[in-house]
């Protein structure tokens, strides 16, 4: 327990630092687990508890991610998700895993990375946006559905890697069933639902996270994909009133996540894991690169301009909470170590990016003829630096 306080105490500091300067957290949350944790001073180490808390703020991320997907608008936008999503997985997964492969990991560990290596981090894109200013550009629509086809890619993911080869058509059937009760529950006790979610006592908390906490243990029972169906969960849910599920289920997010991303640190152990320094260099700097070559791509194709795709490649270069989701669940000790410190480069990479893309057109974009910047979107001034 005094481990946990710890850790705590050490992540408000690190949150108070990093929302006065703009910068992401995650990284740096991260950063005090690996120098309180097994890489650095020992001062805390996993227990039961802090075990416990970790896998609660996984299971509200990827509620949260559920409750986000919005069925009806991916339907609606079609078109424009698989342009630019496509090019994204192609170029950033395909590339990802032959990077990781070259470098020695496993055929299994490869794909691993390749998935962390792939999914951008919707909540620091999202938040680049709003801090530097960036919502109303023409880009941001095109970040958005890049970061919507990615959960959507990370979701067939889970619901493959998670599930056991020996009987697939069993819990085929299995999550169809149990897809189809939460169905029929929510359609026909939708309006007892909004009426709890309504009131202002205890009462839609507890019915939030004992629903979270309830599909989980379900899951884990009767042996079906736990990720896949708190996400399934969260978006079946998202039908009824997503605002109010948000509402009550954002603190135990915000929460157990913070313990998440530091006792993930917490538990990987840079130096004894066998973790190539050259490894992780090169992952990191092409996954920077593979963003860059994405986004040029896709805003060449979808707004006919190299300063879109500067705008995009900027946005979207932030590794982060998916990407350690992956590690937590599937990652051995290498393949945690490295996407750790993937997430922590390219998230502070991707601040800066974000933050200065304007300056970063004009050096990138010199010698090549395009439409002026526009100062009050792309400028330093008009980012918000």
């Amino acid at each position: 327990m005094e481990g946990i306080v710890l850790a705590l105490f050490v992540c408000l500091i690190l949150a108070l630092i990093t929302k006065r300067l703009s910068l992401p957290s995650i990284p740096f949350y991260i950063i005090a687990g690996l120098l309180l944790g097994e890489s650095g001073l020992k001062l805390v180490g996993a227990d039961e508890v802090s075990l416990f808390l970790t896998h609660l703020g996984l299971l509200f991320l990827l509620f949260f991610m559920g409750l986000e997907i919005k069925p009806d608008r991916i339907w609606s936008n079609q078109s424009a998700i698989l342009s630019s999503g496509l090019i994204d997985l192609h170029i950033n997964g395909i590339i990802g895993f032959v990077a990781a492969y070259a470098l020695g990991f496993s055929l299994f560990d490869a794909v691993i990375v390749a998935a962390a290596f792939f999914i951008s981090s919707t909540a620091m894109a999202v938040t680049s946006l709003i801090e530097n200013r960036k919502l109303l550009m023409r880009e941001s629509e095109t970040i958005v559905w890049l970061m919507i086809f990615e959960d959507i890619v990370l979701i067939a993911f889970l619901a493959f890697i998670g599930t056991s080869t020996e009987h697939p058509l069993l819990i085929l059937v299995k999550i169809i069933a149990v897809l189809g009760i939460i169905l029929a529950i929510t359609h026909y006790g939708k309006k007892y639902i909004i009426s709890v979610l309504k009131r202002d006592d205890e009462l839609p908390v507890l019915l939030t996270f004992s629903a979270v906490l309830g599909i989980a243990a379900l899951a884990s029972t009767i042996g079906i994909p736990e990720s896949f169906m708190v996400i399934a969960f969260g978006t079946i849910l998202g039908t009824i009133d997503p605002i109010a599920f948000e509402l009550h289920s954002r603190p135990f997010k915000d929460v157990f996540l913070v313990v998440f991303f530091v006792f993930f640190g917490v538990t990987v152990d840079l130096f004894s894991g066998g973790i190539s320094p050259l490894a992780i260099i090169v992952i990191c700097l092409v996954a920077i690169l593979t963003k860059f070559a994405s986004g040029m791509i896709i805003g060449k194709r979808i707004h006919g301009s190299s300063i879109s795709g500067v705008e995009i490649w900027a946005n979207t270069i932030s590794r982060g909470e998916f990407s350690i989701a992956i590690a937590a669940l599937y990652g051995s000790a290498v393949v945690s170590g490295t996407i750790a410190s993937m997430v922590i480069v390219t998230s502070i990479v991707g601040a800066f990016a974000a933050k200065y893309s304007g300056r970063i057109q004009k050096i990138i974009l010199r010698n090549k003829p395009g439409p002026p910047v526009q100062p009050d979107i792309h400028s330093e001034t008009g980012s918000g630096g």
